[in-house]
């Protein structure tokens, strides 16, 4: 790579990283007040060239990840640097840094949206591949931005020294669950064709199963 390619390569990262500025907020904002809308637009932007896709808002895997960013950056503001890198023990060894700490993060809710599009796409009576399992995560993890971001919040505040701490903390995670769950219960009821007692059965069992995973994964990191 010459000097003038290495520039229009540095032209390109800047202008890409800058640009989530503006379309960061555009789409947490889309995902908060039309979650349906948002869903339904990453399932058409995937029959798109690449090149073409999601041009008027971030792809929600970076949407995913640029939320649990902003949720690791407050946690530095209010709290400090995480326990877990501290910690020698388990798999929280491999967590040396604050960039392993938040793609353990990325992996842990991004398992909230694998579960949920395995779950449709067995309940659709698709073959599982990566292309059937492709929109519906993709979908899933517009939803997973916000819910992360409140349950990380909810996390940071009861540790706070603050009386109100503990219990407005939980409350916030309740909220985040309810918010995400009953997302979930309309998603699978509309997708499936189900009534809504039916959509939030399934949901439920997919919550569950999210929950379970990371259960199993947790005690490795302590």
């Amino acid at each position: 790579m010459n000097f003038m390619q290495f520039l229009k390569s540095l032209d390109d990262l800047l202008y890409e990283v800058m640009s989530w500025v503006v379309f960061y907020p555009i789409t947490f904002w889309g995902t908060l007040s039309r979650p349906w809308a948002m869903m339904d637009y990453a399932d058409a932007q995937l029959e798109l060239p690449e090149a073409d896709q999601y041009g008027e808002t971030l792809s929600p895997p970076l949407f995913l990840l640029l939320t649990l960013l902003l949720s690791h950056g407050i946690e530095l503001t209010l709290v400090g640097e995480s326990s877990l890198i501290a910690s020698k023990h388990g798999l929280a060894a491999l967590i040396s840094d604050d960039t392993s700490l938040l793609m353990m993060r990325l992996l842990v809710f991004s398992i909230f949206p694998l579960i949920m599009a395995v779950r449709l796409v067995r309940r659709q009576h698709q073959g599982l591949t990566r292309d059937t399992l492709r929109q519906p995560f993709y979908a899933q993890c517009y939803l997973a931005g916000p819910f992360a971001l409140m349950i990380g919040l909810g996390g940071l505040v009861t540790q706070t020294p603050w009386s109100w701490g503990h219990g407005a903390g939980l409350m916030l995670m309740a909220a985040a669950f309810l918010w995400y769950g009953g997302l979930q219960v309309s998603w699978f009821a509309r997708k499936l064709e189900l009534p809504i007692w039916r959509g939030f059965l399934t949901a439920s069992i997919g919550m569950i199963e999210s929950l379970v995973a990371i259960a199993l994964l947790a005690p490795l990191l302590v």
